[in-house]
C-alpha cells in the first residue's frame, strides 16, 4: 500500500473508531480487546476495495461484529477457567463530568455480566439491534443469519436482560449523594454509617483473576459484607486515606479509583430503591492498565 492509499485509508476510518470502540466494548467487556479488535478492522479496511463500499460504517460494523464474535468463541474456554468472579473491565470518567445516566443502562456492569452469559450471536443480536438501533436486516447481514434468526436471537438475550434489570434505578443525584456518604463512612471506619447504607440484600462482586487478593464468590447480604470489609482494613492495617480514593463514574456508576500500596483497584456502586444494591471491585491488574 502506497503513503496516498494508507492516508485514504485512515482519513475515511478515523470518523468512525469512537462508535466501532463502543460496539467492540459492549461486545466483549475488555477495553483493551476492543481496542486491538477496531485495530484489526481497521487493517482490514486498509486492505479492501473501499471503492466498492457504499457506507462505510456499516461495512465497519459488519467487520467488527464478527471480529468480536470469533473473539468471544475462543474467549468462552479461557472465561470458565477465570479465577474468581468475573468482572469487566471499567470504563471510567472522572466525577467532576458529565453524570453517568447516559452511560447507565448500555455500559452498567450489571448489564455486561449479564450479556456474558449469553452466546456471542445473541449478545450481538442484542447489542446491535437495541443498543445501537440497527434495524434487523442489518443485523441479519452482519451476522450471516435470516431475520427471523436474529430476531429470535435477540427476544432471547433481551429476556435475560429484563430479569436482572434494576427495577427501581436511582437519579443521578441520588447514586452521586450515596456514593458521597459511602466514601466518607469508609474513610472514617463507621461501620454503623456504611450499614445504613447498603440494602439488606445487598451483593458484593470481586474481581482479583487470581493475580490479587479477592473474594472468590459473591457475598451476599448486608452484614457479610461489611465483616469482609472489616477484614480487608484490618489486613491493610490502617483505613484508607482521602488521596487514595478519587470518586469517578465506573461504568455509568458512582464509584472510585482507590490508589493503595496494594496498587489500583475500582469500586462501582449499583443504587437502587435508596440503598447501594450492589459493589463491584475490579481488582485484577491486567483489567486496569488503562488507568494506570
Amino acid at each position: 500500500m502506497n503513503v496516498e492509499d494508507a492516508d485514504d485509508a485512515a482519513a475515511t476510518f478515523e470518523p468512525h473508531r469512537a462508535y466501532l470502540v463502543k460496539i467492540a466494548y459492549r461486545m466483549l467487556g475488555s477495553v483493551a480487546e476492543a481496542e486491538d479488535a477496531v485495530q484489526d478492522a481497521f487493517l482490514r479496511w486498509s486492505a479492501a476495495p473501499r471503492g466498492d463500499v457504499a457506507e462505510p460504517r456499516a461495512y465497519l460494523t459488519r467487520i467488527v461484529t464478527r471480529l468480536c464474535v470469533d473473539r468471544l468463541k475462543s474467549a468462552r474456554a479461557r472465561r470458565e477457567q477465570y479465577v474468581g468472579t468475573w468482572l469487566p473491565e471499567p470504563v471510567v470518567e472522572e466525577a467532576a463530568g458529565e453524570p453517568g445516566a447516559a452511560l447507565a443502562h448500555e455500559l452498567s456492569v450489571a448489564l455486561l455480566v449479564t450479556l456474558e452469559r449469553l452466546s456471542p450471536l445473541e449478545r450481538a443480536a442484542f447489542l446491535l439491534h437495541d443498543v445501537f438501533e440497527l434495524g434487523f436486516d442489518e443485523v441479519a447481514q452482519t451476522l450471516e443469519r435470516s431475520e427471523a434468526a436474529v430476531r429470535q436471537l435477540a427476544a432471547r438475550a433481551r429476556e435475560h436482560v429484563r430479569e436482572d434489570r434494576p427495577r427501581f434505578r436511582a437519579s443521578d443525584e441520588e447514586a452521586a449523594r450515596l456514593a458521597g456518604a459511602f466514601q466518607a463512612a469508609l474513610l472514617a471506619g463507621d461501620v454503623t454509617a456504611i450499614s445504613q447504607l447498603l440494602a439488606a440484600d445487598a451483593v458484593f462482586y470481586s474481581d482479583g483473576g487470581g493475580k490479587r487478593v479477592a473474594a472468590r464468590n459473591p457475598i451476599f447480604g448486608r452484614d457479610k459484607i461489611l465483616r469482609f470489609l472489616i477484614g480487608i482494613t484490618a489486613k491493610r492495617g490502617r483505613a484508607l486515606t482521602p488521596s487514595e480514593v478519587q470518586p469517578a463514574w465506573i461504568n455509568g456508576m458512582p464509584g472510585f479509583v482507590v490508589h493503595s500500596p496494594d496498587g489500583i483497584e475500582t469500586l462501582a456502586l449499583e443504587v437502587e430503591g435508596g440503598a447501594i444494591a450492589a459493589l463491584y471491585a475490579v481488582r485484577n491488574p491486567d483489567k486496569l492498565r488503562h488507568l494506570a
